[in-house]
């Protein structure tokens, strides 16, 4: 708490920075302590990167004076980074003035798993990420600037930089359409919104209801303005708050489709989809018997048995190097198997939206790329006014005639999948979607796959993205199986907690370990660590595991209630202003209210599982 009431080490008074002929902000204060962890959220092309340039003193700003604490080191993490003239990674994080101590550089590279000694001419998007992140924690700064730190990163690194960012002593400020990384680690969101920043001392978790609550404000406001002016305002009401709301509806939905599929699914790693039911065999678009496909000497897949329906919306996590892009084009028909086989329907046709954003000529216009040069688009087989489509993927219809070169990366993602989106398919395949896009775009794409009618293959690291779209996900672990859980992220990562904890049977499944395997519970939760105990002979669960199983939904759901009605108080912008003491008790209760539930999850996940070997 005193961290957060302590002298800011870096401040920017009256900030203004001119832009196209006009004002892309001004008038901004910000002013950041020792200890502050603040999510900068803002529209694609509000100017969130451009923001972190001026704090960083990369970019000369207009109006405003910047203040540092003397012998305090501000280092900008950025998205792309020029390493091109570089020879090696090696060069590239050790050169500059201001490089890195070699050790410093080499203890971080050896925990990220990076070897700096590679090319940069061959370098994949993954290791440039794990070099730029080596180069900017190396330095020792004492205020830490990262934009999209967790693009191209695999679910390891990002778990191991959130680990490293909870332990940091210094501040940060970082821009990420990660929901969950931002959750986990920041404490206080600024927003950037139409050139003017709003802070508000409350973690990533209650920024929804604070903007919703703001833009409330503002349509009461509107009453008393022009037609113009309220109907721009509706517009964007309708791009944000009411599109929240009906992502409720689509979340309960998807939660039923998750409990139909689950139905289908055998035990844990195994598809077994009902193959004498004939409506079932007509709604097969892709069956996959048998699989396996290796590289040389390495089986990047095993054994591998799927069938996936129409309307499926299939996940696929794991490091990087596991085998994910190999299992897309398997399961797309791209790559044939060493042995199994695939086979599709022949009615299937694809989309592919690829992580390497091979975009159109930066000097077309928008009407260009959309309708060739047109007013109108067939979209699905509907014809549609360029400018009103437009405004479906939060595009001003202004920008109809604007360069593509003129576009943010978060503007030109979005106009990729405007485009891609148009057209008549029924298999659509995404490659790190998310990858540039803001957070009302993720809402938006998140609203598009549910409307979509056809099948959905995505391969992500966005934990929350996978968790608010997918119905089945495929986890890879490097050495060729492929766990098939009904659910997101979070489903299969439970699953892989349950599996690498030791259990007491003879049928002990292992797998790759979850990066907070075995957390001990903080408060009255049962432990997780231990796995079920059965009763001798192997014939029923003992009388503690089944009081367990009986009782802990009803504990997980008293959790759950409890932690959402402090994560309501916490979005009481002026809560901490006013109480600053309960401000921090309820953040602290939230932590710990986080840790039983998850000790909880676990602990009936290993009772759940036991009793079904039993036949229970």
């Amino acid at each position: 708490m005193t961290a957060l009431m302590a002298a800011p080490i870096l401040s920017f008074e009256d900030l203004g920075l001119q832009q196209g002929g006009g004002w892309l902000f001004r008038g901004i204060d910000l002013h950041i302590g020792p200890r502050d962890r603040l999510a900068l959220i803002g529209r694609n092309g509000a100017g969130k990167t451009t923001l972190l340039k001026c704090l960083g003193d990369l970019i000369e700003t207009d109006e405003g004076r910047r203040t540092i604490v003397p012998g305090k080191r501000v280092v900008l993490l950025e998205q792309d980074p020029a390493m091109d003239e570089h020879r090696t990674l090696e060069d590239w994080v050790l050169g500059g003035s201001d490089a890195p101590a070699t050790h410093e550089a080499a203890a971080i590279a050896g925990q990220l798993g990076i070897d700096l000694t590679r090319e940069t001419a061959t370098a994949s998007g993954g290791e440039r990420r794990r070099a730029a992140i080596v180069r900017a924690l190396a330095q020792q700064p004492d205020v830490l600037l990262l934009d999209e730190p967790t693009n191209h990163l695999d679910l390891a690194a990002i778990d191991w930089l959130e680990d490293w960012l909870g332990r940091f002593g210094g501040a940060f400020v970082v821009i990420s359409h990660d929901r969950t990384f931002l959750t986990r680690l920041t404490r206080s969101c600024i927003w950037l919104d139409r050139g003017t920043l709003r802070r508000a001392e409350i973690g990533f978790g209650g920024f929804d209801a604070w903007t919703e609550r703001v833009y409330e404000e503002e349509a009461r406001a509107a009453e008393k303005l022009d037609a113009k002016l309220k109907l721009e305002l509706h517009w964007l009401q309708r791009g944000v708050t009411a599109r929240r709301r009906r992502n409720q509806g689509r979340l309960a939905k998807l939660h039923d489709m998750r409990a139909q599929r689950a139905a289908m699914i055998g035990g844990p790693g195994v598809a077994k989809l009902g193959l004498a039911k004939d409506d079932t065999k007509s709604k097969t678009v892709i069956d996959a018997e048998n699989v396996t496909k290796g590289f040389g000497e390495r089986t990047v897949i095993r054994d591998f048995t799927l069938r996936v329906q129409r309307g499926d919306r299939i996940g696929i996590v794991g490091a990087n190097g596991a085998g994910k892009t190999t299992l897309l084009k398997l399961l797309t028909g791209e790559l044939p198997p060493d042995a199994g086989k695939v086979t599709l329907a022949k009615t299937l046709s694809g989309i592919v939206i690829d992580q390497q954003r091979k975009l159109m000529a930066p000097d077309k216009r928008v009407r260009d790329v959309l309708a060739d040069g047109g007013d109108w688009i067939e979209v699905r087989g509907t014809k549609k006014h360029i400018k009103g489509y437009l405004k479906e993927f939060l595009f001003s219809p202004e920008l109809t005639d604007a360069p593509v070169g003129s576009l943010s990366g978060g503007e030109r993602s979005r106009l990729l999948l405007a485009r891609e989106f148009a057209r008549d398919a029924n298999l659509l395949v995404l490659d790190e979607p998310t990858n540039d896009l803001d957070l009302e775009t993720l809402d938006l794409l998140q609203e598009v796959i549910a409307d979509y009618e056809g099948t959905v293959l995505i391969v992500s690291h966005d934990r929350d993205f996978l968790d608010r779209t997918v119905t089945v996900t495929l986890g890879l672990d490097g050495s060729g199986r492929v766990d098939v859980v009904a659910g997101g992220y979070e489903d299969w990562a439970r699953r892989r907690k349950v599996q690498s904890t030791p259990a007491q049977g003879p049928h002990q499944s292992t797998t790759l370990m979850g990066p907070k395997a075995g957390v001990q519970p903080s408060g009255n939760a049962p432990a997780a660590t231990a796995g079920p105990r059965l009763s001798p002979g192997n014939r029923k669960l003992s009388y503690k595991d089944q009081r367990d199983l009986d009782r802990l939904p009803g504990e997980i759901e008293r959790l759950e209630t409890a932690i959402a009605a402090d994560e309501a108080a916490l979005a009481d912008p002026d809560l901490f202003t006013r109480a600053p003491h309960k401000f921090a008790a309820l953040m602290d209760r939230i932590a710990r209210l986080r840790a039983d539930k998850e000790a909880a999850e676990t602990r009936w996940l290993q009772v759940a599982e036991m009793a079904e070997a039993l036949g229970g």
